[in-house]
C-alpha cells in the first residue's frame, strides 16, 4: 500500500506530463506560514482527479469537483461532506431543471449572464451541460449579443479570474506570469488586447468576457474539455478616455503601446506560450484592431498553429451561407457579382474565403478577384481615389474605374448580386438600397454581419420588407421572425459559433502545426451541408442552433482528414474510424463518481515459510 508521501510524489510526477490531477498546499515552516494557512485549499487540474488528494469540504468548493446535492450519501461519507449539506438527494437532471427555473426568473440577459457565471464558478460540468443542452437559449446570453453589455460593465460585474492578464508591465516576464495558471496540459487559448470589441470599440482589459464566452463554447458545442481552454487578455493599455478615467476600470490606466514596442510584446507572448505549452498549442486571436489582426495572422500563420476568428471564421459562415444560398438560386459563385459595405477584417476575411471557392470551382484568380467590389469609409475601392488608403489586402479589390462614395450610387452602378455588410454602421442599408436589391435580382442575397445587433446594416423586417419577401437574408445577431403576407421566416444567424468549435476541435485532436485556409473552407461546406429544405423554406441558410454540436463533429472530422492529408496533423498513428476516435477525446458533460477507484486482487496461494529467513540467519 502506497504512503500518502508517495501518492503526492507520484502526482506531482503526473502533474508535469499534463495529466495529473490535484496540486497540493504543503504545510508552511517559515515566516510566510499565515500567508499559505490562509490558502489551504487544492487546484484541481487535469483529467485524472484523485480524491483521496482533496479534503472534505474542497470538494464542494472546487467548481471542477462539486456536484451540489448530487453526491451521494457513500460520496458524502467518504469524502468527507457528510452534514456539510441538506440531507436532500438530487439527480443532475433534477439540478437542471432548477437551472432552468433560475435563469428564467430574470428579465434582464445581464442578470441571467451573472446567473450562469456564478454557477460556472459553483459547478462546472452542471453548468456545461445546462449549456450545451439549451444553445439556442444560452448562447445570446454567454456570448453575442450579451457578452458585449458583460464587456462594458466588466468593472462592475468582476468576480473571480476565468483566464490571465498579461499586461504591458510583464514583458520580459510573461512566462513567469503563464506558470501562474495551475493547469499544465493548456491546448486551446483564446487571446484578445480589447482593441477592437465586437462593434463596440476599444474596452481594453474589459475584453475578457470575449474569450472567456469563446472557449466556454469550444466545451459547449464540440466538447473540448475545459482543462484544457486558456482565456487571454494581453493588456496594453486603452485609448477610450471613459475607460482611462472610470474607478471602476480594472485594466492599465495608460493609453495603448503601439509600434516597435507592442509588436516585441505580441513575440514575447507567443514564444512564451509555446514555451509553457507546446509548438502545437491552438492560439485564437480574437477582436484585434483592424490594423493588427492582418499583420499577425500573416506574421504567425506559418510559425505557430493560430488563426483569427474575426477574419477566417466570420469569412467560413459567411461563405456557408453563400453556399446554402446556391441552392436557392441556381447558380455559382462565378456568376455572383459581390458588394462589400466595410472592408475590415471581417469583410476581406469573407472575400478572400469567397476567392478561395471560386479558384475551387475552376475561377481563374483574376477572374474571381474581379466580381468582388468593396466599400470603406472613404468610399469604393478604386486605384484613382485621392482619398483613403489602399494598404494591405485591400489593394486586391480595388478597381480600375471611376471613384464614387455614396453607397446608394455604388448599388445603383456596381448592381451586385450579393450585397454583405461588415461595417458596424447601424442602418447602413437603406429602404432605397435594399429597393435597388430587388430590381436588379429576383432573390437578391443581403448579409447584415454586424454585431452586436444595434450595429447591424438593417434589420430582418426591413430587408423583407423593402424586397417583397425575395431577399436571401442572414445576419451576424439574432432577428426575430418576420411575417410578411401570410408567410413567416425565421431568419438564420451566420454566428462564428458554427464554425470555430470544431475547426479547434479537429485541430487540437490531430495536434495539427499550422491552419491553413483550406480548413475552413472544408468547415464552410460542412455547414452548408447540414442546411435542410426546411431551413431554406423557412428562411434560414443555417441549421438551428440545437444541432450545432453534430456540425462541430462534421466540420472536426473534416478538418481531420486535411490534417493528416497535408501533412499537418502531428498524432500519429492516423486514426481510421476518425469519428469514434474523436468522440473518445470530448468531455463527459454528466457526472462521474467521485469515489476512489479500488480493485479485487486474486486469492493470494499459501506457500510455507520457513522459520527464519536466510538472510536473518547469515546476519547471526
Amino acid at each position: 500500500m502506497f504512503s500518502r508521501p508517495s501518492l503526492c510524489g507520484s502526482l506531482g510526477k503526473l502533474c508535469r506530463s499534463g495529466t495529473a490531477a490535484v496540486t497540493t498546499t504543503t504545510p508552511a515552516t517559515s515566516a510566510l506560514t499565515p500567508l499559505c494557512d490562509a490558502r489551504n485549499y487544492h487546484e484541481v487540474v487535469g483529467d485524472i482527479i484523485c480524491p483521496s488528494q482533496v479534503r472534505g469540504i474542497d470538494h464542494i468548493r472546487d467548481p471542477r469537483l462539486n456536484k451540489g446535492l448530487a453526491f451521494t450519501l457513500e460520496e458524502r461519507q467518504v469524502l468527507g461532506i457528510h452534514g456539510l449539506q441538506p440531507a436532500r438527494f438530487k439527480t443532475q437532471e433534477e439540478q437542471l431543471q432548477l437551472c432552468k427555473i433560475a435563469v428564467n426568473r430574470y428579465t434582464e440577459p445581464l442578470n441571467k449572464y451573472l446567473y450562469l457565471s456564478d454557477l460556472h464558478d459553483r459547478n462546472e460540468r452542471l453548468f456545461f451541460r445546462f449549456l450545451s443542452e439549451n444553445i439556442e437559449d444560452l448562447m445570446p446570453i454567454v456570448y453575442t449579443p450579451t457578452v458585449g453589455l458583460a464587456c462594458q460593465r466588466f468593472g462592475l460585474i468582476y468576480r473571480r479570474p476565468h483566464g490571465l492578464f498579461v499586461t504591458f508591465n510583464d514583458r520580459g516576464h510573461i512566462f513567469d506570469v503563464m506558470k501562474n495558471w495551475p493547469e499544465p496540459n493548456v491546448r486551446a487559448i483564446c487571446v484578445t488586447d480589447g482593441e477592437r470589441i465586437l462593434g463596440l470599440g476599444d474596452l481594453g482589459a474589459c475584453g475578457m468576457g470575449i474569450p472567456v464566452g469563446k472557449l466556454a463554447l469550444y466545451t459547449a458545442l464540440a466538447g473540448i474539455k475545459p482543462h484544457q481552454c486558456l482565456p487571454i487578455v494581453v493588456d496594453v493599455g486603452t485609448n477610450n478616455i471613459d475607460l482611462l478615467e472610470d474607478p471602476l476600470y480594472v485594466g492599465l490606466r495608460q493609453k495603448r503601446v503601439v509600434g516597435r514596442e507592442y509588436d516585441d510584446f505580441i513575440d514575447e507572448f507567443m514564444e512564451a506560450v509555446v514555451k509553457r505549452y507546446g509548438q502545437n498549442t491552438l492560439i485564437q486571436f480574437e477582436d484585434f484592431g483592424n490594423h493588427n489582426a492582418f499583420r499577425f495572422l500573416d506574421k504567425y500563420r506559418n510559425t505557430y498553429c493560430t488563426f483569427n476568428d474575426d477574419i477566417q471564421g466570420t469569412a467560413a459562415v459567411a461563405v456557408a451561407g453563400l453556399y446554402a444560398s446556391k441552392r436557392i438560386t441556381g447558380k455559382s459563385f462565378k456568376d455572383y457579382t459581390f458588394l462589400f459595405a466595410g472592408a475590415g477584417e471581417a469583410a476581406i476575411g469573407i472575400a478572400d474565403l469567397v476567392v478561395k471557392g471560386m479558384v475551387a470551382e475552376g475561377v481563374p484568380i483574376e477572374e474571381a478577384y474581379s466580381r468582388i467590389f468593396m466599400v470603406d469609409i472613404d468610399g469604393l475601392l478604386t486605384k484613382s481615389r485621392k482619398v483613403g488608403n489602399l494598404d494591405g489586402h485591400k489593394v486586391n479589390y480595388a478597381k480600375d474605374i471611376e471613384p464614387m462614395q455614396d453607397l446608394e450610387q455604388i448599388v445603383s452602378t456596381v448592381k451586385p448580386s450579393v450585397l454583405i455588410g461588415a461595417s458596424a454602421c447601424a442602418g447602413l442599408f437603406t429602404p432605397k438600397i435594399l429597393r435597388t436589391m430587388a430590381d436588379n435580382n429576383e432573390r437578391p442575397i443581403v448579409f447584415a454581419l454586424s454585431n452586436p445587433t444595434s450595429k447591424a446594416e438593417c434589420t430582418a423586417e426591413e430587408a423583407y420588407q423593402n424586397t417583397d419577401a425575395r431577399v436571401i437574408f442572414s445576419s451576424g445577431s439574432p432577428f426575430p421572425p418576420v411575417t410578411v403576407g401570410d408567410k413567416t421566416y425565421y431568419p438564420g444567424q451566420g454566428n462564428n459559433a458554427y464554425i470555430f468549435p470544431g475547426v479547434g476541435l479537429g485541430v487540437i485532436c490531430t495536434g495539427t502545426h499550422h491552419i491553413p485556409d483550406d480548413m475552413f473552407l472544408i468547415a464552410a461546406q460542412e455547414l452548408a451541408n447540414f442546411v435542410e429544405p426546411t431551413d431554406i423554406e423557412r428562411g434560414s441558410l443555417y441549421p438551428p442552433l440545437s444541432s450545432i454540436r453534430d456540425v462541430s463533429m462534421n466540420i472536426a472530422i473534416g478538418v481531420t482528414k486535411c490534417a493528416y492529408d497535408k501533412g499537418l496533423a502531428s498524432t500519429y498513428p492516423e486514426p481510421q474510424d476518425k469519428r469514434k476516435w474523436l468522440e473518445d477525446q470530448l468531455y463527459n458533460f454528466n457526472y462521474e463518481t467521485s469515489m476512489p477507484v479500488t480493485w479485487a486482487w486474486p486469492r493470494m496461494p499459501y506457500i510455507k515459510t520457513r522459520a527464519e529467513s536466510p538472510l536473518i540467519a547469515a546476519i547471526k
